[in-house]
């Protein structure tokens, strides 16, 4: 296990090419986003999505999220209409995730078993926009929540010593939140908060 000491705000680029790179060789990370820290791995690797859910002690009814870089990527995984893309391009980048049907592009095993439903999100995070940019793909991801555990996992020594066994390397940028993303389902007729995080939902209220 490596841990990557990456500028918050500065991502230096040779680090992280040297993640991106463990990425394309099956690693599982754990990264700092613009709430709490997440698991993350490529989309097409089945194993690393197996020891994602492993690790969160979860089966496959719960959402892993594709992290995007920005909207232009959602019509290739998501079907969105006109209003939950007004919505979407309101509150992104930030601490969101949104649920849609997916698309036929999305593997069925990053799907919801019975609602083929997929879980997006574009943070506002310099690090995971300089890995999302040099992969040219998005990550799949989770957040970094232990069984038991009533918040996220924040701090990056806490990170290490719980999870040197179970991750391939760590990006230390800093402490995240203790607070994960708030959870949007756009799959109805309205907008259904799933999980109230650290995205406030005053605005579904106007």
């Amino acid at each position: 296990m490596s841990t990557f000491a990456i500028h918050p705000e500065n991502p230096q680029p040779r680090l992280i090419r040297q993640v991106c790179d463990r990425l394309q060789e099956g690693a599982v990370i754990a990264v700092p986003t613009d709430a709490c820290y997440a698991l993350a791995c490529l989309p097409g690797d089945k194993t690393g999505a197996d020891r994602i859910r492993r690790i969160r002690e979860v089966d496959e009814t719960h959402h892993l999220t594709l992290l995007c870089r920005d909207l232009s990527e959602l019509g290739v995984y998501a079907k969105v209409d006109n209003s939950a893309f007004r919505l979407m391009k309101n509150r992104t980048p930030g601490p969101y995730t949104f649920i849609l049907p997916a698309t036929r592009e999305v593997p069925r095993r990053l799907q919801h078993p019975r609602r083929r439903t997929i879980g997006l999100r574009v943070p506002d995070s310099p690090i995971v926009s300089a890995l999302l940019a040099e992969l040219g793909t998005p990550l799949m991801s989770a957040t970094l929540q232990l069984p038991g555990d009533e918040t996220p996992l924040t701090e990056v020594w806490e990170i290490e010593e719980r999870l040197a066994h179970a991750v391939d390397a760590i990006l230390d940028g800093g402490a995240g939140t203790l607070e994960a993303t708030t959870v949007l389902d756009l799959t109805g007729d309205g907008v259904e908060v799933v999980r109230q995080g650290l995205g406030d939902v005053a605005f579904l209220e106007e």
